[in-house]
């Protein structure tokens, strides 16, 4: 079982919470500097204020919290309150330090030289409040970017399209499309206040057609009755050929505490019959054969196997049965998995769609610029790759966790063509 965090922890991480309050408040007064005295006192209570029911808000949550559902929904929205305020502050921070370390710098060498005159001093403190200007209006741009991300960024489905070309790939399925779904969260979406968004995104992927329909784990936040609100909006989901899930490191319900082992396998147990409720072929480490015009592709579906997760992906008993010369379509939830382990097999893996890394959510995706925080972690966290002539895919997720939006990483639904690559 997980334990909580410690109590020295949450302290050390408090603290250092609030030295960063205390530093952005200095750059607050400079800025305020020459407002009248009731203005600038007002600036200051709001300041401190929001920074201080901030505070009580978290511990009262930490005291409070309750696992199911709702529970999740309240922390996330404390969580989207704290990231629209903190990232800003982070941002103005570092405008503040950057000038901070010039003026010790400049300080130093006018104590070596010259006596720093009155004049001097005076042009100084213009200065800074010139700088904490800068820094002012450069954290505007995460507040505004949030405050998108939190009321409609989280919403804007989008379709992304790619190609997989294989000599290997036969004849009958040259064309054969697949939408991939991965990373619903289904627990951080509001069963009333949500429903028309999810049912339209559904209606989205229904509409593209595809002969076949995988997601890629991740289905709950942690407890399987997280699904019984949505089970007819998720049962929507056909496709010809099927439609075939597996499980995430969230699914097991890892990330809670349960009053018994039993309980928790019970959890798993029904959170996997609600994947067939729902019309989808759980594969747990084992493959099925697709077959069209009398040829065949394995399927495969593995477990989560995670870099620093949990690692229940068994590739090689997925594989018992399959012809080393056919066409292989795998489904693992973590692309590290790919990293370490598939891209390196002896036994070629034509293609391997993943989720997990979200795109932590936030990043910029524009014509010649693609990054979010979340590469530093995964090499290989959105859009498609190649090593070692093996592909990878990694959707960056139809819902969220966490912080309750999406700034600059869409939430994805993606519909991958199969085609027949000529010698």
């Amino acid at each position: 079982m997980r334990t909580g965090p410690s109590v020295v922890g949450i302290l050390i991480f408090l603290g250092i919470l609030l030295l960063i309050d205390v530093y952005v408040f200095q750059g607050i007064k400079t800025l305020t500097s020459t407002a009248e005295a009731r203005t600038r006192k007002i600036i200051h209570l709001v300041y401190w204020f929001i920074n201080i029911g901030m505070f009580v808000w978290f511990i009262v949550l930490l005291l409070t919290f309750k696992q199911d559902g709702s529970g999740t929904r309240v922390f996330m929205t404390f969580m989207g309150i704290w990231v629209l305020f903190f990232i800003p502050k982070l941002v103005f921070a570092t405008v503040l330090l950057g000038e901070d370390v010039y003026r010790l710098f400049r300080g130093a060498y006018g104590l070596g030289h010259n006596a720093l005159s009155e004049d001097k001093i005076a042009l100084g403190e213009s200065r800074r409040r010139f700088v904490s200007g800068i820094g002012l209006l450069l954290a505007a741009v995460p507040f505004v970017g949030s405050i998108h991300g939190l009321v409609a960024g989280k919403f804007r489905f989008t379709v992304r399209r790619a190609t997989l070309e294989s000599p290997d790939l036969p004849d009958a399925f040259d064309g054969f499309t697949i939408t991939q779904l991965s990373d619903i969260h289904v627990g951080s979406f509001d069963p009333d206040g949500h429903r028309e968004e999810v049912i339209r995104a559904i209606d989205l992927a229904n509409k593209q057609g595809s002969d076949l329909f995988v997601f890629t784990g991740d289905l709950v936040n942690n407890l399987s009755s997280e699904m019984d609100p949505w089970m007819d909006v998720f049962s929507k989901l056909k496709a010809p050929y099927g439609q075939f899930s597996i499980l995430g490191n969230h699914d097991y319900g890892d990330y809670v505490q349960w009053p018994s082992k039993e309980a928790k396998k019970a959890n798993l147990e029904r959170l996997i019959g609600i994947h067939e409720q729902v019309g989808f072929k759980i594969l747990l480490n084992e493959h099925v054969m697709l077959e069209k015009a009398g040829q065949q592709i394995a399927l495969i579906g593995v477990e989560d196997w995670g870099k620093g997760f949990k690692e229940e992906g068994d590739i090689d008993k997925a594989l018992i049965g399959v012809p080393d010369n056919m066409f292989k379509l795998l489904l693992s939830h973590d692309p590290s998995h790919f990293d370490e382990i598939i891209s390196k097999h002896k036994k070629h893996i034509h293609l391997t769609l993943s989720g997990h890394t979200h795109g932590m959510q936030f990043g910029v995706e524009i014509p010649g610029i693609k990054f979010s925080p979340v590469q530093f972690r995964y090499p290989h966290w959105a859009g498609f790759y190649k090593e070692n002539e093996r592909h990878l895919y990694v959707n960056r997720g139809f819902g969220f966790l966490g912080f309750p939006g999406r700034v600059g990483i869409w939430p994805e639904i993606t519909v991958i063509t199969l085609r027949k690559k000529k010698a």
